[in-house]
């Protein structure tokens, strides 16, 4: 794929996998597990395909709303990609990094990404973004306690200097947003970043986003003229 046609940094918004049980006459959870099995196989498909950073919207602030069998079975998926995928991510030459606050996580939780992101450091393959426990607002909200933390004069607060207090600074701004299950908004992801992404909302429920799913996507990204406001 061509490199200049190719985003550096994709955002999936993992949308539907509980209507994608219902419509398949499954429990709720097994929705869950399906897509959290996706993820590892779409990203795995970005990589090959030259993306440098996949972003993965897995728990917002607001999931904590849900029903508590669904968000226990939810930190149960977390817990899994910290550590029972930990060589896997390793094998593949993976980084993971993980954005969001760590305010109710269990500390087994905690203790397992630390874990995660420390041993998967210097692996230079593709870097999965694990929104985890994240939204947008809350980001730009701890960038500005950051800066007040550390006793920045309100003038000389720029937009450069809030992107450098974000979550990841170090990772590129996502250069293109995909929604499954239909749903047109962004809902509280990657705020900061989004400015001036690209958005594309297809119908497929993130279980049944396929590799050729992923190919149609990057082929309506390569379409686009991306003006970045000018």
């Amino acid at each position: 794929m061509d490199e200049a046609l190719t985003p550096k940094h994709i955002g999936f918004i993992l949308d539907g996998n509980r209507r994608w049980a219902i419509e398949n006459g499954l429990p709720k959870l097994v929705g869950h597990k399906r897509g959290y099995e996706n993820l590892k196989t779409i990203a795995d498909e970005c990589f090959e395909r030259g993306i440098e950073v996949v972003s993965a919207y897995i728990f917002s602030t607001e999931n904590w709303n849900r029903e508590l069998e669904e968000v226990n079975y939810l930190m149960d998926l977390a817990l899994k990609i910290f550590t029972k995928d930990l060589n896997e991510l390793i094998d593949k030459g993976i980084k993971v990094v993980v954005s969001g606050r760590k305010d109710r996580l269990d500390q087994k939780i905690i203790d397992a990404i630390e874990n995660t992101v420390t041993k998967t450091a210097n692996n230079s393959r593709g870097t999965i973004n694990i929104c985890f426990n994240y939204g947008g607002q809350s980001e730009i909200a701890d960038a500005f306690k950051s800066l007040s933390v550390k006793g920045t004069d309100s003038e000389e607060i720029t937009p450069e200097l809030i992107r450098e207090n974000l979550y990841h600074p170090e990772l590129p701004p996502v250069d293109y947003i995909v929604r499954t299950s239909g749903e047109k908004r962004l809902s509280n992801f990657l705020l900061w970043d989004s400015a001036y992404a690209e958005l594309e909302f297809v119908d497929e429920h993130w279980p049944a986003f396929t590799k050729e799913s992923l190919d149609g996507v990057l082929s309506e990204y390569a379409s686009r003229i991306r003006r970045f406001g000018k």
